[in-house]
């Protein structure tokens, strides 16, 4: 017999037979499945994330325009939003605020990005915290700098990282100083 014509029959045969399909076509979908799964996971966690730091941030803002914030300071702030964000690890090591008066003349906004902590230093950027005078304009700005829950977060998300590997999530708000 010759070894092509053998060669042939074991392939025919071998494209005829069915068995072992299905665990081709698992091991093709199971990988995107999972990808899927696991990015709609990271997705609802990030907004989640969000939308609490946006409510701490309002919570708060509003205890800030009253008066009611006492002592009216960044520490103070910071605590108070990081005990309303309630689902942050580590949230005062996590977490900057900025409070900047804004000109009603000139209406300059802040110039440059938004200051987040810097998890790779040991000092952390300096922001401006400054409470204003009666009937002044403030914008408050709070940054997060949070651990994705899962490690394909870049790839599946596109949501760009810093260096320690840290999304950031960011909330703003304005308010006019109560006299």
């Amino acid at each position: 017999m010759n070894l092509f014509a053998h060669i042939a029959r074991l392939a025919r045969r071998f494209r005829r037979r069915e068995d072992g399909t299905a665990t081709i076509e698992f091991v093709i979908l199971f990988p995107a499945i999972m990808t899927l799964f696991f990015s709609s996971v990271e997705v609802g966690i990030f907004l989640t994330r969000s939308v609490m730091l946006d409510r701490a941030l309002d919570l708060n803002v509003r205890a800030l325009r009253l008066g009611a914030l006492n002592p009216a300071t960044h520490d103070e702030l910071k605590r108070r939003i990081c005990e309303d964000a309630l689902i942050f690890k580590d949230c005062p090591n996590a977490v900057l605020i900025e409070l900047t008066p804004i000109s009603r003349s000139a209406w300059n906004l802040p110039s440059g990005n938004l200051k987040c902590v810097n998890r790779s230093e040991d000092i952390q950027p300096a922001v401006e915290f400054n409470t204003g005078a009666e009937n002044e304009i403030m914008l408050v700005r709070a940054c997060a700098v949070l651990n994705p829950f899962f490690g394909s977060t870049r790839m599946v998300m596109g949501v760009p990282l810093d260096d320690s590997g840290g999304m950031v999530i960011s909330s703003a708000s304005t308010f006019v100083n109560e006299p």
